[in-house]
């Protein structure tokens, strides 16, 4: 039996390039060929549609342009978040750094369980609205 194969996870957008940079800064993936952002004084053709990013083990993340997008209000329920990412660090202290590291590219604080003894985590949403967590790795 033969299944599909898992390409790509896409995040809707109102800004496809300004999504795209903060998860490339956040996690350290990069530009698809073709989709790198363009000289500052071309227009950014693919960054008005579709863009993706690339990383180690086949990872694609990728961003298509929603101009109406609803960010998630999670955890108030009146937009559910319907998808999230989940990232790992090896400990606390590196949750520590890589919170102010997201927080300084534009995430917001949604949920700070930093301090939970058996799994810490904290949720963010992206500028976009999406959530996405940060959790420490037993």
């Amino acid at each position: 039996m033969s299944f599909p194969k898992l390409q790509s996870i896409v995040l809707d957008t109102p800004d496809a390039r300004g999504l795209a940079e903060f998860y490339r800064q956040l996690l350290g993936l990069t530009y698809r060929p073709g989709d790198e952002p363009p000289a500052a004084s071309e227009p950014d053709v693919n960054g008005a549609d579709w863009l993706v990013l690339v990383g180690d083990g086949g990872v694609r993340l990728a961003f298509q342009q929603e101009p109406k997008l609803k960010p998630t209000t999670w955890p108030d329920p009146e937009v559910p978040q319907q998808l999230h990412l989940d990232t790992t660090v090896p400990s606390v202290e590196e949750l520590d750094r890589q919170h102010e590291r997201a927080l300084s590219l534009g995430a917001t604080l949604r949920s700070d369980r930093s301090h939970d003894p058996e799994e810490p985590l904290r949720v963010y949403a992206d500028p976009a609205g999406h959530t996405f967590c940060i959790f420490v790795a037993s």
